[in-house]
């Protein structure tokens, strides 16, 4: 398998090999006894036109003795289709024109079938909508093929992550035994993120299909396949943006394709280059990568996709999920590749064995690479977040807890010209502001190891993940902070900003409610890093109290206001604010 990285003038995509796609182009091609598989870097052009009562808490910490239940938070809403208006309680700022667009899972079941983890459940999109002041909110399942295949067939006909789909109890004995055989259908349930290329949205996962969306009504206006444009079989939900507008995204190209040209496609994506996987049958799982000004940073990590386990699933009566496993006796390695040239650097960068889901920044200094990554220890939370454990309470619950790998920000500094003759066994970090290590084996590897950002009592707060940064001026830049959730139980229950620097954090936190992942807005003309506001949807299991829109000073973390509606709604993944 190689990892294929592209761009496009308005959007670089790095394609990703997706689980789902993966598998199923891989068994279309299971008469080529060999298959290659790469991880493929692109890059599309863009259109330059579109470029553009609680407390604050700051030190207070403590383990909680038990946890409560937040098996309302994972469980079917009803749609909100209808706009309707907020109750602020104190203000939002007048300059904050937008609207915050948000996407998770929202429907478990259809008839009498229910969905077995968290990531399968039906996308469900919503909008908060600011102007001078005011905010108003609705919601509306979106509209893909799989979930109007299961609404008409009252059941689930296409599989999900965790979840396999059943043959039709309508057939005989006979033909629910061959359709264990026939080739699974690769759902668009794109219930991940809000992405952009060439100034339009889209919503994604890590399958090869994306589906545009109009973001002012959230109907989908046109699903788009990927693998009809570039030889990949998916793409990451994390693209990242030059400042121009280009966007890169990285996906998994696996078994032949056509030639593909590395020059512009019919849709203007450019392939930049190509990785080959360290074993072809069990390729790295990755849901992010780093960017700086000149170079792309993709992480293969011991997280591996079994690819005759995923491609055997469906006769098997197994989820895609099983053919996913944490393979510790692999140590990550560290590929940077030339933005401009599309050249695999030749310097060898691994480290200890680690996951990381998401990064958090990365920028060049004195001739390195330096990455900023949430990591975490042992890579088997993917299987932790059944909807059966989450749903749990009291101790049930407080061991499904304990199991979770917490995730922490570290720093890796990778020294990008390392010359032969450089001396075996020093530290190349030039940086005097890092403790990173990076250090020349006999075999020529440069082992890597890391830099904690974060004071020690980061542990209390669970660790940190969903991370944010002032995006639009510090990514790629040297930078001072960065904003996420804490995670004293499986789903946030804080918003925490980190000051790299200084390795100081501050908290908001409010009892009984569950933050949603921090999405920061600039204030007009500024030019200070934290000069702007938070926004995160925060949501309670208490039917007696209302869910809300809360904002932040990203400065000081005071609250300055919350807009309250009174809908359920479901914990989710990401999301993105676009200004009016």
């Amino acid at each position: 398998m190689n990892v294929r990285i592209w761009k496009s003038r308005d959007l670089l995509l790095l394609n990703t090999k997706m689980v789902f796609q993966l598998f199923l182009r891989f068994v279309h091609n299971l008469s080529n006894v060999a298959v290659v598989f790469r991880s493929v870097i692109h890059r599309i052009p863009v259109l330059k036109k579109y470029i553009e009562n609680s407390r604050q808490t700051k030190a207070i910490f403590g383990k909680q003795e038990s946890l409560p239940c937040i098996a309302p938070l994972l469980t079917t809403v009803e749609e909100t289709p209808q706009v309707i208006f907020a109750q602020v309680r104190g203000h939002f700022p007048k300059w904050l024109n937008g609207s915050l667009l948000r996407i998770g899972p929202g429907k478990f079941e259809f008839g009498k079938d229910k969905y077995n983890h968290w990531f399968d459940g039906m996308a469900l999109l919503h909008q908060f909508r600011m102007e001078k002041g005011t905010v108003t909110y609705k919601s509306k399942f979106l509209q893909s093929d799989t979930y109007k295949a299961n609404s008409v067939h009252n059941r689930i006909v296409i599989s999900e992550f965790g979840t396999l789909a059943l043959p039709d109890p309508c057939r005989n004995v006979f033909e629910r035994f061959m359709s264990k055989f026939e080739l699974p259908a690769i759902t668009d349930n794109t219930n991940v993120n809000y992405v952009r290329y060439k100034g339009d949205y889209y919503v994604s996962t890590e399958t090869n299909f994306m589906n545009k969306v109009d973001i002012e009504t959230l109907e989908k206006t046109e699903k788009v396949d990927w693998s009809k444009f570039i030889a990949v079989n998916g793409a990451t939900a994390h693209p990242h943006y030059d400042p121009d507008g280009t966007a890169y995204n990285m996906g998994n190209s696996y078994g032949p394709h056509e030639k593909v040209d590395l020059g512009d496609t019919i849709q203007g994506v450019q392939v930049i280059c190509s990785i080959a996987s360290t074993e072809s049958l069990k390729p790295s799982y990755y849901h992010s990568f780093g960017m700086t000004k000149n170079y792309i940073i993709f992480i293969e990590q011991p997280v591996k996709m079994n690819l005759r386990k995923i491609v055997t699933s469906k006769i098997r009566g197994k989820a895609f999920s099983d053919g996913i496993s944490w393979e510790p006796q692999y140590n990550t390695r560290f590929h940077v590749v030339d933005k401009h040239t599309g050249q695999l650097l030749p310097g060898m960068y691994y480290s200890k064995p680690f996951v990381t889901f998401h990064q958090i920044n990365a920028f060049e200094d004195q001739d390195c690479v330096v990455i900023d990554l949430c990591c975490q220890d042992n890579g088997r939370n993917l299987g932790v977040y059944q909807l059966q454990n989450l749903r749990k309470a009291g101790k049930e619950l407080d061991q499904v807890y304990d199991s979770v790998a917490r995730s922490f920000p570290r720093r890796f500094v990778l020294p990008l010209h390392v010359s032969l003759n450089a001396p075996e066994g020093e530290n190349l970090n030039p940086l005097s502001y890092s403790s990173a290590s990076a250090v020349k084996q006999a075999d020529g590897k440069i082992w890597c190891s890391y830099e904690n950002l974060h004071p020690e009592n980061l542990e209390e707060e669970g660790g940190i993940e969903f991370p944010q940064i002032n995006y639009g001026q510090f990514s790629g830049k040297k930078y001072h902070f960065f904003y996420g959730c804490g995670f004293r139980h499986l789903v946030g229950d804080s918003l925490i900003k980190v000051d790299v620097v200084n390795k100081t954090l501050m908290v908001w936190r409010e009892d009984g409610f569950y933050p949603s992942e921090p999405v920061f807005v600039p204030v007009p003309g500024t030019s200070e890093e934290d000069g702007g506001v938070l926004l995160s949807v925060v949501i309670t299991p208490n039917q007696n109290k209302s869910n809300f829109l809360l904002v932040l000073d990203a400065k000081n973390f005071d609250e300055l206001g919350r807009a309250e509606v009174p809908v359920k709604m479901p914990y989710g993944f990401h999301g993105t604010f676009i200004t009016m």
